[in-house]
């Protein structure tokens, strides 16, 4: 790709717009990866992710006053799934009632030895 700044800017909305999509996570995060020298399949899955989010427009966070405060919270991590680093990837999710509140997908520092173990260091944090 000849133009870095274009892919950066892209890239710098997107993620922006992932702050009221947790649906966008993981694609930003991948996405966020190749800043610094970003090839022309990194621009087209940008522009994947762009197509996706005009067909999604209505979509965003609803907090409903009828949704009862009850937290939930997900959590899960894989196995040396980066195919740069073969770092693994843990992703966490936290509702609140029916409405998504807090979000984050994660490259781990090292490679997960237990998906489980990786897990409870999670919400241990």
């Amino acid at each position: 790709m000849d133009d870095g700044e274009k892919y950066r800017r892209l890239v710098g909305r997107l993620i922006y717009l992932a702050v009221t999509r947790p649906y966008l996570a993981y694609s930003v995060h991948i996405l966020s990866q190749f800043m610094q020298a970003p090839k022309d399949e990194h621009w087209e899955a940008a522009l994947r992710v762009v197509r996706y989010l005009i067909k999604c427009l209505g979509q965003g966070i609803l907090l409903r006053s009828d949704s009862a405060l009850q937290l939930e919270g997900w959590c899960d991590s894989d196995w040396a799934s980066c195919p740069l680093t073969c770092r693994s990837l843990t992703g966490w999710f936290v509702m609140l009632g029916l409405s998504p509140v807090s979000w984050k997908t994660k490259k781990q520092l090292t490679v997960s030895r237990s998906s489980t173990k990786k897990n409870i260091v999670l919400w241990q944090r």
